[in-house]
């Protein structure tokens, strides 16, 4: 899956719609992503848990929702085993998460959308640990169910970052893997520094795991086709820590420090992110309700 890293742990999560989550919910210190076990371990003695067979497509059997707590500073897609616990997100980000867009791609709705944070904790109705694309079909049911979601979707000039390649051209190996397999990516997180590893990544998969880390949705423009393995390694800015969800800031003086995420990508990979204009897939919210009684 990609954007399945969790800072200082590293982690592999497969799932056909890898998608989102963005970086907020994904990389969060203290928090685990979708389809990762949380805590220390099962019990002594408990059944394993196995994850969910691929053809399934699983409802939430039982969901409680409730409002956050006001002071709660943790978030995050949490499971274990057959339990999935959504802490503290608003609608928006449910979106996000749900249709794998960035929050920049929903346009509509009451403002209580982007403020008011929720807790969903609930178990499918299928055996087995729910892959990410699985969890954002329950999701998505969810949103319609107990929020009454209903939207269309539209094509809209916003400002995104276009990826391009470099001068000197790309700096990326063909990958030899599966090629219709599904792409994969995880991280280490070393002090302030992120190092990243991709494997069979379309540009396409690269761009959209990226913009989470970002503050605009992210398109492909590099031409380049197939899959393709590489690394990245870097130094989120302030901004970009907030938006992952970590607690601290990284130093600013440090010479010896990776570069940042725009600096790396052309000096390491050999593209480059340019702030364009350009049609990208929106979201328009046509109607929704706070959330039906548990």
């Amino acid at each position: 899956m990609i954007c399945s890293a969790v800072l200082g742990r590293r982690l592999w999560i497969g799932g056909a719609a890898w998608v989102v989550v963005a970086a907020a919910m994904m990389l969060g210190l203290g928090s685990a992503p979708v389809g990762a076990q949380t805590g220390q371990g099962a019990p002594a003695g408990a059944v394993p848990i196995h994850n969910m067979a691929a053809d399934a497509d699983p409802v939430f059997e039982v969901a409680t929702i409730k409002p956050s707590e006001p002071n709660d500073p943790t978030d995050g897609f949490h499971t274990r085993g057959r339990h999935v616990f959504i802490e503290n997100q608003t609608v928006n980000k449910l979106i996000a998460f749900a249709y794998g867009m960035n929050g920049k791609q929903i346009a509509g709705g009451p403002a209580w959308l982007g403020t008011d944070r929720f807790d969903i904790d609930g178990v499918p109705d299928a055996e087995g640990t729910p892959s990410l694309k699985q969890e954002q079909g329950m999701v998505k049911r969810l949103l319609a169910e107990r929020f009454k979601l209903t939207f269309h979707q539209e094509k809209r000039e916003l400002s995104v970052y276009a990826i391009t390649v470099g001068k000197s051209g790309p700096k990326l190996a063909k990958s030899v893997g599966d090629l219709i397999g599904m792409p994969s990516q995880d991280a280490d997180q070393h002090g302030t520094e992120l190092d990243m590893r991709f494997k069979n990544m379309s540009m396409a998969d690269f761009a959209l795991c990226m913009q989470f880390f970002v503050d605009r949705p992210i398109v492909d423009q590099t031409g380049l086709e197939g899959r393709w393995d590489f690394m990245l390694k870097w130094t989120p800015d302030e901004s970009q820590f907030t938006a992952i969800g970590a607690r601290i800031a990284p130093p600013s003086n440090d010479p010896n420090a990776a570069p940042g995420l725009f600096t790396a990508i052309q000096e390491q990979i050999g593209l480059k992110l340019e702030a364009v204009k350009a049609q990208a897939d929106v979201v328009v919210i046509d109607h929704v309700e706070r959330p039906s009684a548990n």
